[in-house]
């Protein structure tokens, strides 16, 4: 069985990708579109990490190794701030594309969380 908090973050970075390959599509330099969407990711991820501490600490226990999910976790909450830097520094139509790569990979991180605390997939 799957989390409710694995397909909110599905639904967000779906939109969040969307946004940001939309953006540089348009050949546009990053906006507040693309830049906020991928600050959306990281917040989910810091509320997520937050709600995983909690359900650890509560006593559920994580089904694989609980040192792979935390390194999952601190690994995705530092691609967004890395990606947001870029796009800071580079204003140009590729630090969308560098935006557009955060939720697509963060998916694919969510992704391998989920199977390593439910077992699940």
């Amino acid at each position: 069985m799957t989390d409710p908090f694995f397909w909110i973050g599905t639904a967000l970075f779906a939109v969040s990708a969307v946004i940001c390959v939309l953006a540089a599509a348009t050949k546009r330099y990053p906006g507040d579109a693309a830049i906020l969407s991928v600050a959306a990711v990281e917040l989910f991820l810091v509320i997520f990490g937050v709600a995983a501490g909690v359900r650890q600490a509560g006593g559920e226990a994580v089904r694989g190794e609980p040192w792979e999910f935390w390194g999952y976790l601190i690994t995705a909450l530092v691609l967004p701030i890395a990606a947001f830097w870029w796009a800071i520094l580079d204003k140009s139509r590729w630090s969308n594309v560098v935006l557009a790569a955060v939720p697509i990979t963060v998916f694919v991180m969510l992704f391998r969380m989920e199977q390593i605390w439910n077992g699940a997939f």
